[in-house]
């Protein structure tokens, strides 16, 4: 027998390693201890992930939970703006210490790092990756009951490295209702199924606008694809957001903790009793 080069790709052998595959999943920083890691996922740029994600996280504290977001989006990092956060994360050699939202959600974000929030962040994916990597091994989350992770678009660097890395329990599926759209949601299902993650929902941000005066829905995107989807995949939680003017500014105000709307709630109790699988 051959000596082991320790390249799986170019060996035909059965052996030990090949039978039982390393884990790549890194453990949290000593003093964090995360009961359930939900990631925030889209397969495509602009459809409403982060705003998805802080409505998830506000909705959840609502219910008494503790929680934390964890921002992934390193070249485009919206959090502290949504949540109106102007301090910067602090550290020892404890780890890094992610900075309270006014209603106690942590958050760590790499804007909450850089000298000035307008800074562009110009690195390679593997050292983005590495960053992400970082803010689950290094942060001090404590005890949460839920870390919401906002995911940037697409599946690629760090998609994979946070599925590979981070014990994420299930992904929830940010789309719109474009049909174009539904083909790149198909995608997202597709690669959470390759990496045997659960998808616990799916929610269709600017699903419709409800007129003020007469409250009658226009769908301002065409009919919505939502439903197909969730059935062909076996998907029961399903959530719709409309077209909101008072959201988007609460995200310019930073104040989407003060959001007013029901659409997540049973969205978010799915999550909490376990029925989104």
């Amino acid at each position: 027998m051959s000596e082991c080069t320790h390249d799986c790709s170019s060996c035909g052998v059965d052996c030990e390693s090949r039978q039982n595959p390393q884990s790549f999943i890194e453990a949290p920083n000593a003093l964090s201890d995360v009961k359930k890691v939900i990631a925030v996922v889209s397969g495509k740029g602009g459809v409403g992930k982060s705003l998805v994600t802080s409505l998830l996280a506000v909705s959840m504290q609502r219910e008494e939970k503790s929680v934390g977001i964890l921002d992934a989006d390193i070249t485009g990092p919206s959090i502290p703006k949504v949540f109106g956060i102007k301090e910067k994360a602090t550290g020892n050699e404890a780890g890094i210490y992610p900075v309270k939202s006014k209603m106690d959600i942590d958050i760590m974000s790499i804007n909450l790092l850089l000298e000035n929030d307008t800074d562009p962040v110009v690195w390679r994916g593997p050292i983005i990756a590495g960053t992400v990597k970082q803010f689950w091994t290094e942060v001090v989350w404590a005890d949460k009951d839920y870390l919401f992770i906002d995911m940037p678009p697409g599946t690629g660097d760090v998609p994979l490295t946070v599925f590979q890395s981070i014990p994420v329990d299930g992904i929830v599926i940010v789309t719109s209702p474009q049909e174009l759209v539904s083909m790149i949601v198909e995608k997202a299902v597709k690669m959470a199924n390759m990496m045997n993650i659960p998808v616990l929902g799916i929610v269709e941000n600017m699903s419709y606008f409800e007129c003020p005066n007469c409250h009658e829905k226009h769908f301002i995107y065409g009919d919505s694809h939502i439903e197909e989807i969730a059935k062909k995949y076996e998907i029961k939680n399903v959530a719709r957001i409309p077209m909101d003017s008072k959201l988007a500014g609460a995200c310019d105000r930073g104040m989407i903790e003060l959001f007013e709307g029901n659409w997540l709630e049973e969205f978010v109790k799915n999550l909490e009793n376990g029925d989104a699988e």
